[in-house]
């Protein structure tokens, strides 16, 4: 059967969308890549609502937003127009929390008077552990990663810095030279990382991932930054201007290819590991949940379990009357 096309979104919805995007931008400060992440979401809620025959915020009804919803999990038995496929349970709750943040906006700002989507829940998403790699196997990532080449020093010291902080891959491509210099004009203890919200923290850092940052910014930035614009990012590509996101993602693969690990990775298994290694070694869930960034403890306490998993399988496999 022919895909049908999603409606153009009516005027008046996307006037009030681009409203609420320009609000989440300039006055709560969420990134470019989060703004064009609502966009995204709501151009197609837009499209699904104007395929309903509403052209104005003032028509939408909460049986819309069930609809909505209904029609990203399973578009052919909802009766959608829509020609998207289905989309998995956690994208689908994504997608409803930028819905409910708009409507939200609408009834805060008095555009409306009722949040339509306020009582709308997401599907049930499955529990999946993060997932994180052993100690020897960041060892062996790393030292995949030796070299006096500009581009080989600048990827160890991303990736010492990713395991040494935790820092989500986009908070570590964000750095600026400036938030990892101490007093002294050397590498100091500690980085300064802007989270969600550019919520700052600090996260010490240990030995090796200054003297990788060291090596780096003495023997390869000053390669890599005369080949672009002038620019305070730390990472530096090719072209010498910030490293992009895809580029840290293929760090990250070449590296595990070079070390031979036959494990999927991306930017994200070094965090897991981070937050893994300190809670086997003893460290506070409290503590983890700061270094992490994560606003709710809940969050953190996910880690907990792969901990409880690794230390039961221990059990299992040496207690003499496990079986």
């Amino acid at each position: 059967m022919p895909a049908v096309e999603q409606p153009e979104p009516a005027p008046a919805l996307v006037r009030a969308i681009d409203r609420y995007l320009r609000h989440v931008a300039l006055e709560r400060g969420r990134s470019p890549h989060t703004v064009a992440a609502y966009r995204r979401d709501l151009a197609r809620y837009a499209g699904f609502l104007t395929g309903l025959g509403r052209e104005e915020v003032a028509q939408i009804e909460a049986a819309d937003v069930a609809g909505f919803v209904q029609a990203l999990r399973d578009p052919a038995g909802s009766g959608s127009s829509t020609a998207a496929a289905p989309v998995g349970a956690a994208t689908t709750a994504r997608m409803l929390s930028s819905v409910r943040g708009w409507h939200r906006f609408l009834l805060e700002e008095g555009i409306l008077q009722q949040d339509v989507a306020a009582e709308q829940k997401p599907p049930t998403q499955p529990k999946r552990l993060p997932k994180a790699i052993s100690i020897a196997q960041v060892e062996r990532l790393l030292e995949a990663c030796t070299g006096d080449e500009p581009k080989m020093l600048r990827d160890r010291a991303l990736l010492e810095l990713l395991y040494a902080t935790g820092a989500r891959a986009s908070e570590a491509i964000d750095l600026n030279v400036d938030d990892v210099m101490g007093d002294d004009d050397q590498v100091g203890g500690a980085v300064r990382l802007f989270g969600k919200g550019r919520k700052q923290r600090i996260v010490p850092i240990g030995r090796y991932a200054r003297e990788a940052l060291e090596a780096y910014l003495v023997r390869a930035r000053p390669l890599l930054s005369p080949r672009g614009a002038s620019t305070p990012a730390l990472f530096l590509g090719a072209r010498g201007a910030r490293l992009s996101r895809q580029s840290a993602w293929l760090v990250i693969r070449a590296a595990a290819e070079r070390a031979q690990l036959d494990v999927e990775l991306s930017p994200h298994t070094l965090r897991h590991s981070f937050a893994t290694h300190l809670l086997e070694g003893g460290a506070d869930v409290r503590v983890v949940q700061e270094l992490l960034g994560h606003a709710s403890v809940a969050t953190t306490q996910i880690y907990t379990l792969v901990t409880a998993d690794a230390m039961r399988e221990a059990w299992a496999t040496a207690h003499p009357r496990a079986l």
